[in-house]
């Protein structure tokens, strides 16, 4: 049996991980101009990105294969210096083909994401079910509700980009106010 303070504590947890969730799904929503900011679009969304990263990938991959075999041509030619210019071009597409790799890891990655999304909202929705939605809105009522900074501010160029030290300062910042929203 769970002790009312650790019941109390349990919920209040809940209730700001319901919120966090919110939170992410009307931001990413925001971003979509989409209502609703469901994660079922916001999965089809960055599947999408995967796909179109694929894609160029790929096409990139196959312009320096095809920039390979005019290389490999050109290096039948007895010539000293296109011979070294040949070995130059190939050094810089072997650079390039090296690079694609991004793209795998990318996808491997976003799909990460999605599937680690969805696992938390799945037992959120469980745990809030479980204790009943009218319990933690009555809780959430009764805690202090905290603004916490916008986070979803995608890629920064660097120098532009938030430090390591002001994250690990929101970090702490954030573990000792918690932010409860719910609804």
């Amino acid at each position: 049996m769970i002790a009312p303070e650790e019941e109390r504590m349990l919920k209040t947890l809940l209730v700001e991980m319901f919120g966090q969730m919110s939170s992410m799904r009307r931001e990413f929503a925001a971003l979509q101009g989409d209502s609703k900011g469901s994660f079922a679009r916001m999965t089809d969304t960055l599947d999408a990105i995967v796909e179109n990263t694929e894609a160029a990938g790929n096409a990139i991959l196959e312009s320096m294969e095809a920039i390979g075999a005019s290389v490999a041509k050109l290096q039948s030619i007895n010539d000293p210096t296109a011979v070294s210019v040949c070995d130059e071009i190939a050094n810089s597409t072997n650079n390039v083909f090296e690079a694609c790799a991004f793209q795998d890891l990318t996808g491997q990655r976003i799909t990460r994401v999605i599937k680690s999304l969805q696992f938390m909202e799945d037992h959120i929705n469980r745990l809030v079910r479980m204790w009943g939605k009218e319990e933690l809105a009555r809780l959430a009522a009764e805690l202090a509700v905290q603004s916490v900074p916008d986070l979803m501010q995608g890629p920064q160029r660097p120098g532009a980009a938030i430090s390591q030290e002001d994250i690990d300062k929101l970090f702490a910042q954030t573990a000792s106010n918690r932010m409860p929203i719910f609804g």
